[in-house]
């Protein structure tokens, strides 16, 4: 299973992802970095097809700007809209986070493959328990513990109960 997980605090982003580079059932590669730091203040977070990073990258040394995770969030958006109007639409689901330079405020953005963006919490139960919007580093580690346990805990499930049949 692939995994994509991010957690925002109060003035961070953090965003954890698995290693593990699958097609369907079988796992290609145990060691691949699905993350990529898009500028100072954004970094992106990917699983299926490898996201395209260098139009956000060319944008920012054209107009000597770097953009807010939230404007690279809807270029993307934009981005994966327009392939999927084409004959070979991105199949790649993007997790998107930083902290906007101006307004030193973290933000956190769920992109799927048709391209709908929206910036939503993962792991709810866990999350919905134990996040709040001044949590320390400290806290968010200890957080990302308990739902990679959880989420081992939901694989080991599942592979119980599909040997098993």
């Amino acid at each position: 299973m692939e995994v994509l997980l991010g957690i925002t605090g109060k003035d961070f982003t953090l965003i954890a992802a698995s290693k593990a580079a699958m097609r369907g059932p079988t796992i290609l590669k145990s060691t691949d970095d699905k993350t990529r730091k898009l500028n100072k203040h954004t970094l992106i977070a990917y699983s299926g097809e490898a996201g395209d990073t260098a139009n956000a990258q060319l944008y920012s040394m054209r107009n000597e700007t770097e953009l807010s995770p939230s404007a690279v969030a809807n270029f993307v958006r934009g981005e994966l809209a327009r392939s999927l109007r084409s004959r070979s639409p991105y199949t790649v689901n993007l997790l998107l986070g930083g902290v906007d330079p101006i307004t030193q405020k973290p933000s956190l953005y769920w992109l799927d493959y048709l391209a709908s963006l929206a910036q939503v919490l993962l792991v709810f139960s866990i999350l919905d328990k134990h996040h709040h919007p001044d949590i320390s580093y400290e806290e968010v580690l200890k957080l990302l513990e308990k739902c990679t346990d959880e989420l081992k805990r939901g694989c080991q499930l599942i592979s119980k109960e599909s040997s098993s049949k």
